[in-house]
């Protein structure tokens, strides 16, 4: 408040024009983009697709499997040599191009901006993309990824049409024949069980429920697992995808025991190949995820599709942590698998255990049929031991090192009666399927060893 005397100050002049907070928002601000004087540089072209990268690139198949690669730049006009899958396994889906980094990265993104490849995260992830890349090169196909090996193996036998015939391997993995019998009790599916290493017996099931009089579709499958889990049984997979292929069946393999690197059931003709990546591939017991892989353009799209309407997507972190695992599955492989062959030679010499099941075994009955279609007999053994269910369950209670519990494929050792399990109850009771992992076999057999004596297995 003033007094009369004292002169009355003007009010002070609008700014002009009113400041902005923002630059960029502010038209009348000289680096808001509509008043820039240098017109901004054009988008510089895509860089071409990386052949390791993109499942689609011309050079990917030569580059997947086994390739002759021509000289390097000022060197001698001989070729490299055949890649071994263990080297592919390490170089299969990197970024290639200059400047970018070594390990493909984890796309969090649930949408991009339009006009580009990519739309929507349940259809596409370059996450996915690098590792399809290097499993599909490892198994000569195109590999597809999904939220876990239940969903890989789902959305396979979701392409049989309603009504169609699936002859599954007796003691295959037990959430496939759970699925099946969940499937055929709505009608959904008509199933048969088949013992897959009696090739004749499996082809005799394949030739019987082809030509039944009461077929209602006339699409069907015949799905094969080799070693099968838990028995470790061969099959003959030339013969019986042959023999499939005759009777007009689409023929899948369930390749997780076995893994791209000791088999390869494409190259033996077979339609689809499943895993469930969270076992030996990511190897580290701390992934789901599971995939599928096809030569059939027509079948890869089928599984697409099931992958995107049924959400079965596999989230970017998980599927980036399985990449990373495969990279190392070569050497994990070759010192659980020649444990597992030292714990199975030590197991059949020990008093109060019998029936040792492990393809690597001479006396095994697929041994020769293992070692003629597979690279290596691999990780995976199973044993009996007397005193029935309730000392096998003693056992799986006092191991100190190996861990009692289920999955298989990481890299400790894991132990489990089978037979505890729903559905299982063909199994012999006091069976025990032991995954070896990458302890020192010396302490795994003294592991073993005590465990026993306090079970009182002798």
């Amino acid at each position: 408040m003033t007094n009369g005397d004292d002169p009355v100050a003007p009010p002070d002049p609008p700014l002009d024009p009113p400041l902005s907070l923002d630059p960029l928002l502010d038209p009348s601000f000289p680096s808001h983009p509509s008043l820039r004087l240098d017109p901004p540089d054009p988008p510089a072209p895509p860089d071409p697709p990386d052949p390791l990268l993109d499942p689609l690139s011309p050079m990917a198949p030569s580059l997947r499997l086994n390739p002759l690669r021509g000289p390097a730049p000022g060197s001698s006009d001989r070729p490299t040599p055949a890649l071994d899958p263990s080297t592919l396994a390490v170089h299969l889906g990197r970024p290639g191009a200059p400047g970018a980094p070594v390990n493909a990265a984890v796309e969090l993104s649930a949408t991009f901006r339009a006009g580009g490849d990519q739309t929507y995260g349940r259809d596409d992830n370059l996450t996915w993309v690098a590792f399809e890349a290097a499993l599909g090169g490892l198994e000569g196909g195109t590999a597809l990824a999904f939220g876990s090996g239940m969903a890989a193996i789902a959305a396979v036998l979701e392409t049989v049409p309603v009504g169609g015939w699936v002859v599954v391997a007796g003691d295959a993995y037990n959430g496939t024949r759970r699925f099946l019998s969940d499937a055929a009790a709505r009608g959904r599916l008509a199933v048969r069980s088949a013992d897959v290493a009696d090739t004749d017996a499996t082809l005799a099931m394949c030739e019987e429920v082809s030509s039944a009089p009461n077929r209602r579709a006339s699409g069907g499958m015949l799905w094969l697992e080799s070693p099968t889990n838990p028995l470790l049984a061969i099959a003959d997979l030339p013969a019986l995808i042959d023999g499939g292929h005759r009777l007009g069946l689409t023929v899948a393999v369930d390749n997780t025991f076995a893994s791209p690197l000791l088999q390869s059931p494409l190259q033996m003709g077979a339609d689809v190949v499943v895993h469930s990546v969270t076992k030996l591939i990511s190897g580290h017991s701390d992934v789901l995820l599971g995939a599928a892989v096809t030569r059939s353009p027509e079948l890869l799209e089928q599984l697409r599709t099931r992958r995107s309407l049924h959400g079965a997507i596999p989230g970017p972190m998980e599927t980036f942590l399985a990449l990373r695992g495969l990279r190392t599955l070569a050497v994990r492989l070759e010192r659980s698998q020649a444990s597992a062959a030292d714990l199975a030679e030590r197991l059949m010499g020990r008093h109060g255990v019998g029936g040792v099941l492990y393809p690597g075994l001479a006396d095994h009955p697929g041994h020769k049929l293992a070692a003629r279609q597979m690279r290596g007999f691999g990780t995976m053994l199973a044993f009996e031991v007397t005193g029935g269910a309730e000392a096998a369950e003693l056992v799986c209670q006092s191991v100190q090192l190996i861990t009692p519990g289920t999955s298989l494929g990481g890299v400790e050792s894991l132990i489990e009666r089978r037979a505890r399990w729903s559905g299982e109850s063909h199994l012999p009771p006091a069976l025990l399927r032991l995954s070896v992992g990458l302890e020192h076999p010396d302490d795994l057999w003294w592991d073993l060893d005590q465990a026993f004596a306090r079970a009182n297995v002798t």
